[in-house]
């Protein structure tokens, strides 16, 4: 049986580390950030890795992977022992996963919007039937079943959009970028949102959110398990399309329809490009 986490897709965004995993089979991950970011969903059986800019033809893909064969944690001090070591940097703990040989998919897995991402935990058959980054998140069936629709109807939306407002970031469920705005898409477990503990946390979300131009929709569990093509899909193209429609590689804005096979093309502008910073 799947377990969740068991796959996990880790940034690589420079070549040292990437040739440490492929030539001396280890790969590197702050203590601190495990913890912060993969909390039960650690430790994984298996280890892929998102390669970014500085890749060149294979930027902004997963094309390797390789199985997790120990964790060790170790300072700093050990995995460099080159660098200084009464640096304060030498005593940051690491997590040392100890690696099989790296293989290679036979078609990778790619970001159509050149994401910028922190981990993807997953599991061993969604990593296997991916056809693109979105396609990874094992965050609820709910989202599944909604980014299954999206999909079916080619509206390019983005899972797990993480975004920085002042001092707080925020992890969208799906993120719509459009012609004339952008549409965050929320999928609320009943179970999650019937907490009263939630209300004001979810109060200064939807407001900062709001307050750098992000529209949003959500819908619970009844919503989207029974109305999902009479009511939540309706509603989506409704947004998305009197926003111009979809905006998704910023050269074809689309405006759309139930009908997957009608995509109504509006006029071409400006091309663009990767983005100039790196992940984070």
């Amino acid at each position: 049986m799947a377990r969740r986490g068991e796959l996990l897709v880790a940034i690589i965004n420079n070549r040292l580390d990437f040739n440490l995993a492929r030539d001396q089979h280890w790969y590197r991950i702050p203590v601190g950030s495990a913890h912060k970011w993969l909390g039960q969903r650690w430790p994984p059986q298996w280890l892929a890795f998102y390669q970014t800019k500085v890749f060149d033809h294979e930027q902004y893909s997963v094309r390797y992977y390789a199985k997790v064969q120990a964790i060790h944690e170790v300072p700093r001090g050990l995995l460099f022992p080159a660098e200084p070591q009464q640096d304060a940097k030498a005593q940051q703990l690491y997590y040392k996963l100890l690696l099989g040989p790296l293989q290679e998919l036979a078609q990778p897995i790619s970001s159509h919007r050149f994401r910028r991402i922190v981990f993807i935990p997953t599991t061993w058959q969604k990593f296997m039937a991916a056809a693109e980054l979105n396609d990874l998140y094992d965050d609820s069936p709910l989202e599944d079943r909604l980014w299954a629709e999206l999909k079916r109807l080619h509206i390019p939306a983005e899972r797990q959009e993480f975004m920085a407002v002042g001092q707080h970031n925020y992890a969208l469920d799906f993120a719509v970028y459009c012609k004339r705005g952008k549409l965050n898409i929320e999928t609320d477990g009943d179970t999650w949102h019937a907490d009263p503990a939630r209300i004001p946390l979810d109060n200064l979300r939807d407001n900062d959110l709001e307050t750098v131009g992000w529209k949003l929709l959500r819908f619970n569990t009844l919503q989207i398990r029974q109305q999902l093509t009479t009511y939540c899909l309706p509603t989506i193209l409704a947004n998305i399309n009197r926003l111009d429609g979809t905006d998704a590689t910023r050269t074809i804005p689309r405006r759309l329809t139930l009908d997957p096979q009608q995509p109504t093309q509006l006029s071409l502008f400006d091309d663009w490009g990767p983005p100039g910073s790196d992940d984070p």
